[in-house]
């Protein structure tokens, strides 16, 4: 399947910031907003998965923003969430076939959207993906603790966890706690915990020399990232990952 790649800009503040669109052609009016973690402005690192979940037939939208802003990212999150819905409502599917989907800080940052509505006009996305994800810190969309932001009061949403049994940057044991505490509230949660590290759910590797996650060229680690793919396309299709 060709993928066509194209790079514009949403709005934030005075200023704007870089976004990129994977597009498979299949006229899928299901989105995916996929957020990078808390290096800034690493939209290129989530390319490998973003291709990944584009090849299965949906539109994958992800933002440049940056964690060292005096807000920690917030508006830029927030702003390319609005662009994102926007985006959706011009494809003519309505906001319900849009997913929030994160790596690290931005798996906290697309779950605190699920749990707050009421900061996003209302607004809940279909299913969130939290990739990697830590949530026992405060989410950069919302400054609450996720973990505590769930009650009797939050109506339950398709949630999808993937976390590497090899993570040394974030414990699994986060993604573990969220996926138990869940379930316990009713709530359509998954959890994938495939046997690699932070930057294997990507696809990816670290590279020291560039200090951020590059692509990998070992087919193993490519297929890691293709299985979180699948896992992101499920969420929305409801297909078995």
């Amino acid at each position: 399947m060709s993928i066509t790649t194209r790079t514009v800009r949403y709005a934030t503040d005075s200023d704007s910031k870089l976004l990129d669109i994977y597009d498979s052609g299949q006229q899928d009016s299901r989105c995916v907003l996929l957020w990078h973690g808390t290096g800034p402005d690493e939209r290129d690192v989530m390319a490998p998965l973003a291709q990944e979940i584009a090849g299965l037939g949906l539109t994958v939208l992800v933002p440049d923003w940056r964690s060292d802003q005096a807000d920690e990212g917030r508006a830029h999150l927030t702003d390319s969430l609005r662009f994102a819905r926007d985006f959706v409502r011009e494809l003519g599917s309505g906001e319900g076939q849009l997913a929030l989907a994160g790596w690290s800080a931005g798996a906290g940052a697309a779950m605190g959207v699920a749990l707050q509505p009421e900061l996003f006009d209302g607004w809940r996305p279909t299913a969130v993906v939290g990739i990697a994800g830590g949530y026992r810190f405060p989410a950069r969309t919302t400054g609450t603790v996720p973990l505590r932001a769930i009650g009797p009061a939050v109506a339950p949403i398709p949630v999808r966890l993937v976390h590497g049994t090899a993570d040394t940057i974030v414990p699994g044991d986060s993604s573990r706690e969220l996926h138990e505490v869940l379930l316990s509230h009713g709530w359509d949660s998954e959890l994938s915990e495939p046997a690699t590290d932070h930057a294997g759910v990507l696809g990816c590797v670290y590279d020291p020399g560039a200090g951020r996650c590059v692509p990998s060229t070992e087919s193993s680690v490519s297929e890691l990232g293709r299985e979180t793919a699948r896992v992101v396309a499920s969420a929305l299709t409801g297909k078995p990952a």
